[in-house]
């Protein structure tokens, strides 16, 4: 019997980017340790398999056609010492609520992607952290090394990424379980937002718009027939080559690698450069990928860029994110979807509101104002919108639980608050009721800048 995958065949062969500059990635102290990690994850199972991937291809074509639109959100990094399954089933249910909201909003099927099983490596703008004196290797995600400050744990190990391997196969048995129970359905996603709009501040017009909601009928992606309300697809940033390398696998029925990490995979804004590893390993996987495109982006620099990872230009196999900062969106991003659109390139857009959005507090906590978040995403649809393009997505860090991590939103939190319960290990992310809001207030925004008669009236 033919296997499904040949699992050593694809290691040989994606090992063209060691021969390029990589950035990102940790100084392994043993070589020896390195080899093992590897060999392990090489003869290791797969955690997606290459008909998944290609579904989540053939819906984001559909986003990239302006015919649905993606919900992305989860933890800003994972943990491999929390294995908390209340944890995953509310960040699960609390994107399925933010699903139903946007939905709405767009009249359109959402494609929902978690940052789940695989979000475990960071890119850091120094690669050494400095306490009191003491200098020690920064905290790169549990993929690499402990974020606790001693030599030892910020020594990188690579057998941590093994422990990934198994914490994110147990992830999706959790989400697969979510996905299969009554909270995957859309009468609860509703019935959560009834409660969220009941104790919201601003309750009158959260009300209201939670009721048009429930006339419509949900709006969780019906259209077109294709969507199912329990489905939940995986993507992390694609940050550690040796991890996603060793994870590649052939289809033995179509002869095409896959990353088998996640469905979709990105390259972070610090890691796209055209010549360097990621964009060479990225370019010959199968799976749809994305790039983060900051406010430095130059039109040329990304036309190259598509023309690498999307030769073909199929539709759903690239999504570009921006994440220019709420004071740029509007004066850098109308250049590069014009510039985009006259190429004539299929490609999704979709807005990262968080990450040019992150300020210092007085408590020495990184947080990002609610407010910010906001006029990031309505500057990014203004765009869009007054373009005659397509406003494909939100791809937000986000969490089901009550952190005080984002400062702003209907709940008040202010600085003072952030200490309370500051839970994540690297950047801030909006709580389950934060997240609601920002759908709310951009679902108000955008009847101020729709254009007359929607998109395809623009268009014409």
């Amino acid at each position: 019997m033919t296997p499904l995958l040949d699992l050593p065949s694809a290691h040989a062969v994606h090992t063209g980017w060691r021969s390029r500059p990589a950035a990102q990635q940790p100084a392994w102290p043993d070589p020896a340790a390195l080899e093992s990690a590897v060999g392990t994850l090489t003869a290791s199972a797969p955690l997606v398999l290459p008909r998944a991937c290609d579904l989540l291809k053939s819906r984001l074509a559909a986003v990239a056609r302006g015919e649905a639109f993606l919900v992305q959100g989860g933890d800003c990094a994972e943990s491999l010492d929390s294995a908390d399954t209340a944890a995953v089933g509310r960040t699960a249910s609390t994107l399925q609520q933010l699903a139903t909201v946007f939905g709405y909003m767009m009249s359109l099927p959402v494609v929902t992607v978690a940052r789940m099983a695989g979000q475990y490596a960071k890119p850091r703008s120094a690669g050494t952290e400095t306490r009191q004196g003491v200098e020690l290797p920064v905290y790169r995600g549990d993929a690499v090394n402990g974020h606790a400050f001693t030599a030892a744990a910020r020594a990188p190990d690579p057998h941590r990424m093994v422990r990934v391997h198994r914490r994110s196969g147990a992830t999706l048995l959790l989400v697969r379980a979510h996905c299969a129970s009554e909270q995957a359905g859309p009468g609860y996603a509703l019935d959560a937002l009834r409660k969220f709009a009941a104790g919201a501040p601003e309750r009158a017009r959260y009300e209201a718009l939670t009721q048009e909601i429930e006339r419509a009928g949900g709006f969780i992606g019906t259209g077109g027939g294709w969507h199912t309300p329990g489905e939940l697809f995986m993507s992390h940033e694609g940050l550690l080559l040796d991890y996603e390398s060793a994870l590649t696998r052939v289809d033995t029925a179509t002869g095409r690698p896959y990353a088998t990490s996640g469905h979709l995979l990105w390259i972070g804004e610090r890691t796209r450069l055209l010549g360097g590893a990621h964009v060479e390993y990225f370019s010959r996987i199968s799976n749809p990928v994305a790039v983060k495109v900051g406010p430095g982006a130059e039109a040329d620099d990304l036309m190259r860029l598509i023309d690498r990872l999307s030769p073909g230009d199929e539709p759903g196999r690239l999504t570009l994110v921006a994440r220019m900062g709420a004071g740029r969106v509007r004066e850098v991003l109308p250049g590069l979807v014009e510039r985009v659109a006259a190429e004539g390139r299929t490609v999704a857009w979709v807005s990262d509101p968080m990450h040019g959005n992150t300020i210092g507090s007085p408590s020495g906590h990184k947080t990002r104002r609610f407010d910010d978040i906001l006029d990031e995403l309505a500057g990014f649809f203004e765009v869009l919108l007054g373009l005659g393009a397509h406003p494909g997505g939100v791809h937000l860090e986000m969490t089901g639980d009550d952190v005080t991590e984002c400062v702003g939103g209907g709940a008040g939190i202010g600085f003072a608050d952030l200490p309370e319960r500051y839970r994540s290990v690297c950047d801030p992310r909006l709580n389950r009721d934060q997240s609601l809001d920002l759908a709310y207030r951009l679902a108000d925004l955008l009847d101020a800048v729709r254009p007359p008669g929607g998109v395809e009236e623009a268009r014409r």
